[in-house]
């Protein structure tokens, strides 16, 4: 997301094209060769947690990613830009690995739509930082003089800031993996792990550190009313500062078997959901790609082809000035918003502001009034009316543009913050076992990486076939169509139902028998009760 802000005067410094047409094209070949790359290595990351862990693919995708954009940084020509990207993509296999781990770590469908609101909340959030600093940073010789002083190497490389300060972010984050992140794979995190070792033994030395800081305050107030009780306080100092449980602070890190996910019991979760998990792949993964994965798959890849070019034509438009060539309506016209990057940037944080509270507020209240299944349907069929709408935007009076600009990315946000979890809660109940889990993630994400590859580069293309013509338009009403393809699509896709044992009590004097129940996705249970004797 940090690039988006600044892509346009990016390709434009390039000094490769020679009008707004041509930098679209470019821009989102860019924008392009990261999911093309990750596409070609999504299946192998997914197998590849799913014989390793989790936990070594997910830092390895971190460690790439900071990687990449430091050598994006450094671009000067599209050739290194694009090299930049596809290496990004080829080292980055956590968009399937991640949702993996969600699914192993929260079993219980009561708190599954919760967990899910918390990944894209998470994705948000890095859209707002990245999108502000992507804004803020970019070209700091022009826009900060007095702190980056011209001749400096912020000059010869004006795009390097942001990505510099994302890298250090990044690097955070795979030092928070290595001490912190805990192990998910069922055959995996029984495994000795050092850096979680290392991370307790950290945790304890601070945390004796300030219960010290903590004693040794108190110590000093007792001191101040009486000095009668120096001998308890000292024993209040120095004996057992640690609490139950920690390492000592002075003691090394022992590498101990001790499982990598900690102490604490496993979260309890439902009949169902043990009986899914207990399930072992019969044969080849092959079979775990029944049709509804299959329905979901597809579906999910629709959803990222039109959505990410969404995202590539936004900042386009709201870059491109406007135009004073004749309108003819309904559909010829040219133009766009003339905005500068910091203030896109700024546009683009707030809308992942608002995606933020609608991942964790409206998310869970929608999905549990409709379900996963009716709360992707409805966003899907919504689509393409929003993409129809956008180009008109730049139509609009100039007192009215901003406001109907807010009012479009509330829509899409909204729409967007749904969407997404929804998909990926069916495709994983869909799921008939779990131990291919990763492999079915690993194959989703190829798909949706794929379609992100297309996505930019061909709504590209047919922008600057547009702008030709003269129908600045076409790309957003092919984008209406490709959504209007994943509506209908998405009317096929069949919630399973699986037939599981609870246990009822038929009469008082007979509590060992039970009756079958039929349960759905939603948890909505149909109990067959017994006929009274």
């Amino acid at each position: 997301m940090s690039i988006f802000p600044y892509i346009y005067y990016m390709i434009q410094s390039f000094n490769i094209a020679s009008d707004d047409k041509q930098i679209a094209i470019y821009a989102g070949m860019v924008t392009s060769a990261f999911a093309f790359a990750e596409f070609s290595t999504g299946v192998i990351w997914g197998k590849a947690s799913d014989m390793v862990g989790r936990k070594p693919i997910l830092l390895v995708g971190l460690a790439g990613t900071g990687i990449s954009m430091l050598v994006f940084g450094f671009a000067t020509n599209l050739f290194t830009a694009l090299v930049a990207r596809a290496l990004g993509g080829l080292l980055n296999g956590n968009i399937g690995v991640i949702q993996t781990t969600v699914a192993e770590v929260v079993k219980s469908k009561r708190h599954q739509p919760r967990a899910y609101s918390i990944l894209p909340f998470i994705w948000c959030l890095g859209s707002i930082i990245g999108a502000g600093l992507g804004g803020c940073l970019a070209d700091p010789v022009k826009n900060y003089p007095s702190i980056f002083r011209p001749g400096s190497i912020w000059e010869k490389f004006p795009y390097l800031l942001p990505n510099v300060v994302c890298t250090f972010i990044v690097f955070f984050g795979l030092l928070i993996g290595i001490l912190f992140l805990e192990e998910t794979h069922d055959q995996k995190k029984q495994r000795k792990d050092p850096g979680i070792e290392a991370g307790r033994w950290i945790v304890g030395k601070v945390r004796a550190w300030v219960d010290v800081r903590k004693a040794e305050f108190e110590y000093s107030k007792v001191a101040e009313g009486s000095a009668d009780l120096d001998d308890e306080c000292a024993a209040f100092m120095h004996e057992d500062l640690l609490a139950p449980g920690l390492y000592s602070a002075d003691a090394p890190p022992r590498l101990t078997g001790t499982p990598s996910y900690g102490a604490g019991t496993p979260e309890p979760h439902s009949h169902l959901m043990d009986e899914m998990s207990s399930e072992k792949p019969s044969g080849s993964t092959v079979k775990a790609f029944n049709a509804q994965v299959l329905l979901s798959i597809a579906a999910y890849g629709i959803l990222a082809f039109h959505t990410i070019a969404f995202e590539q034509l936004m900042p386009v438009l709201l870059s491109m000035d406007a135009s004073e060539d004749p309108v003819e309506l309904p559909f010829k016209f040219t133009g766009g918003y003339g905005l500068p990057s910091s203030t896109i940037g700024f546009i683009l944080s707030c809308q992942g502001i608002y995606q933020m509270a609608a991942q964790l507020l409206l998310f869970p209240y929608v999905v549990g009034k409709l379900g996963n299944l009716w709360t992707f349907r409805l966003t899907a069929l919504s689509y393409p009316l929003l993409y129809f709408t956008v180009p008109y935007l730049a139509l609009l009076p100039h007192t009215v543009r901003m406001p109907a600009l807010a009012l479009v990315l509330v829509w899409k946000v909204t729409f967007q913050a749904l969407a997404y979890p929804a998909n990926q809660l069916f495709l994983t109940n869909a799921v008939p076992s779990t131990m291919v889990l990763g492999a079915v993630n690993g194959v989703a994400a190829s798909a949706a990486s794929l379609a992100r590859a297309f996505g930019p580069t061909l709504s590209g293309y047919i922008e600057s076939v547009g702008l030709d013509m003269g129908y600045m338009g076409l790309p957003w009403w092919m984008g209406a169509a490709v959504a209007m393809l994943g509506g209908v699509e998405c009317l096929f896709m069949r919630e399973r139902r699986l037939a599981v044992e609870v246990s009822l009590p038929r009469s008082s004097t007979d509590t060992n028998a039970s009756d079958t129940t039929l349960v759905d996705e939603q948890f909505q249970q149909q109990t067959v009760l017994p006929k009274s004797s």
